[in-house]
């Protein structure tokens, strides 16, 4: 998974050097993953939807990432070629209040309506992990599993996950 800034986003040659760099190293598409900002996505509309479809053409996966923090237009979500929702993480820090008690279930159902996954960040609790299996969300991520790690580290928490798994 990629994160793109605006400036990235909206580079004239950013899908120029991403195709680039796929065809380079003999990286298949279908393994990269581009997230924008649900901010990033509304900001111009028609411009967003013709530089996504440009990456989900060569078999490239978009995410939006921090949805519910912005600004969107639901009449514009169903547009664009995206494969995941990512609840942003304010609406985690909420579970169990009842300011938050409708939301996450809300956007989960939107996301199953639009045939999307869902991606819930910031889960720290196990709290929030179990009201999340709870509501039937696909994928979590958060520091309750690990925080970020340099890749050394990340594969063997990875190698003795695997081996915890299967004792």
């Amino acid at each position: 998974m990629q994160n793109l800034s605006a400036r990235q986003f909206l580079d004239k040659n950013l899908q120029r050097d991403v195709f680039d760099i796929l065809q380079r190293t003999n990286f298949n598409p279908k393994n990269l993953e581009l997230e924008i900002t649900e901010s990033l996505s509304m900001f111009d509309v028609n411009t967003s939807i013709s530089i996504m479809d440009s990456f989900t053409n060569k078999g490239i996966s978009i995410s939006i990432d921090d949805f519910g923090s912005g600004y969107s237009s639901l009449s514009h979500l169903h547009l664009f070629p995206i494969d995941k929702l990512k609840i942003d993480r304010s609406f985690i820090n909420l579970i169990g209040s009842n300011n938050n008690d409708s939301l996450i279930p809300t956007i989960i159902a939107l996301a199953e309506q639009l045939n999307l996954r869902v991606i819930a960040e910031g889960v720290e609790t196990a709290d929030q992990l179990e009201k999340l299996r709870q509501l039937k969300c696909q994928m979590v991520q958060g520091y309750y599993f690990s925080k970020p790690l340099p890749a050394n580290e990340f594969s063997a928490l990875l190698h003795q996950t695997a081996k915890d798994l299967t004792n």
